[in-house]
C-alpha cells in the first residue's frame, strides 16, 4: 500500500523531532506535521543554558532548528501546517488530516506538546522574554539578585519559588486568596527560604515595562477591596499550571483529568495499537527539554518495534473507527 505512511509524527518540539530523527534513521521515513508554529514552546524561550552539549548555551529557537535540521538530514518530510482531524484505529490505518488532505499511516506518534497557562492581563504577551517567564528552571539564571514575583498557589508555585530564591535577591509570591493550594510540606520548605515573601490575596493586573522596554513593574489588585498597588520587580513567573494540547484526540486515546494522553507502564504506548504519545503532552511532572526529547526517542523506538513484530497484513488493515470490535 504505498499510498500508507510508515509513521506520522503529529507536533514538533524536542520530543516530535526526536521521533523524527530515530525513525529516519531506522529508515521509515517519517513524515512530521510539525504545526505553522514549529518548534513548541522553545521557539517563544531565549537563552536554553540547560541542555547537554550546549555549552555556551543556544538560544530556543535556534536549537530548534538544528533539531529540525538533523532531522530532516535522514529523510524526514515536514509538513508545516496544522493537523485538524485525526481518525485512530486500534491496530489498523490511522488517517491525519491536514485541512481537506488526509494522510494514512500505520502507526502515529503524538507529540503536540502543552503550553503554559497564561493570565491573560495587560502587558503579558509584549513583555514575555523581556521579564514575564513562565519557568524559573529555564530563566532563574538570569535573575541574580534581582526583585522578583512569583504567581500561583499550588505545588509547582512553591517549586519555582524555592528554585528561584536560589538565584534572586527577593522573592515575592502573589496568590488570589490567603489559602494556598500547596501541598502542607512543599509550603513548609518554601517559608523556610529567607529570601520569599508572601502578597495575598492579591492578582495581577498589569505587567508594566520600564524606560528601556524591559518589565519593572506589576500592578497588582486586592482580590476583596479592588485596591490596586504597583510592585517594583524585573522578573515575573507565572505559574499557574499547564494545558496539554490534547483536544485533536480527546475521544480516542484515553485521558487523563487534567487531559493528559495516559500511556501504559513505561512505554509511550496508548490504549490504541499502533498510536504512541510523547513530551510534554504526557508528562505533569519533569516538562524539560531534555526528558521531552527522551520520551520522543522512546516513542519511535516503540513505534519501530510495533511495525517489525506486527504482520503488515494487519498493520495496513483498514478499521472502520465507528465500530467497538468485541
Amino acid at each position: 500500500m504505498s499510498d500508507v505512511e510508515n509513521v506520522i509524527i503529529v507536533g514538533s518540539g524536542p520530543a516530535g523531532y526526536t521521533a523524527a530523527l530515530y525513525t529516519a534513521r531506522a529508515d521509515l521515513r517519517p513524515l512530521v506535521i510539525e504545526g505553522f508554529a514549529w518548534g513548541g514552546l522553545l521557539q517563544q524561550t531565549t537563552e536554553v543554558e540547560n541542555y547537554p552539549g550546549y555549552r555556551e548555551g543556544v538560544m530556543g529557537p535556534v536549537m530548534m532548528q538544528e533539531f529540525r535540521d538533523q532531522a530532516e538530514r535522514f529523510g524526514t518530510r515536514f509538513i508545516t501546517d496544522d493537523a485538524t482531524r485525526v481518525e485512530l484505529s486500534d491496530g489498523g490505518i490511522h488517517t491525519v488530516w491536514v485541512g481537506d488532505d488526509a494522510f494514512r499511516t500505520k502507526a502515529v506518534v503524538l507529540a503536540m506538546g502543552a503550553q503554559h497557562k497564561k493570565l491573560g492581563v495587560a502587558g503579558e504577551e509584549e513583555l514575555s522574554g523581556r521579564g514575564v517567564s513562565y519557568c524559573a528552571t529555564c530563566d532563574a539564571a538570569f535573575f541574580k539578585e534581582h526583585e522578583t514575583v512569583i504567581v500561583g498557589g499550588g505545588d509547582s508555585a512553591m517549586e519555582e519559588a524555592i528554585f528561584l530564591a536560589k538565584f534572586a535577591g527577593r522573592v515575592v509570591v502573589v496568590n488570589r486568596r490567603d489559602e494556598f493550594r500547596a501541598s502542607a510540606i512543599m509550603l513548609d520548605r518554601a517559608r523556610e527560604a529567607h529570601n520569599i515573601e508572601w502578597l495575598t490575596p492579591y492578582v495581577v493586573d498589569e505587567f508594566l515595562a520600564g524606560e528601556r522596554g524591559a518589565m519593572a513593574k506589576i500592578r497588582l489588585k486586592h482580590t476583596d477591596t479592588g485596591e490596586t498597588l504597583e510592585h517594583s520587580a524585573t522578573g515575573a513567573f507565572i505559574a499557574i499550571g499547564h494545558e496539554p494540547q490534547s483536544e485533536l484526540v480527546d475521544g480516542q486515546v484515553d485521558l487523563d483529568e487534567n487531559g493528559y494522553v495516559k500511556t501504559t507502564g513505561l512505554s509511550t504506548r496508548t490504549n490504541l495499537a499502533g498510536v504512541f504519545a510523547a513530551g510534554d503532552l504526557v508528562d505533569h511532572t519533569y516538562r524539560q527539554a531534555i526528558t521531552a526529547a527522551g520520551s520522543g526517542c522512546k516513542a519511535a523506538l516503540d513505534a519501530e518495534w510495533y511495525l517489525r513484530d506486527t504482520p503488515p497484513e494487519v498493520a495496513a488493515r483498514e478499521v472502520d473507527p465507528t465500530v467497538v470490535e468485541a
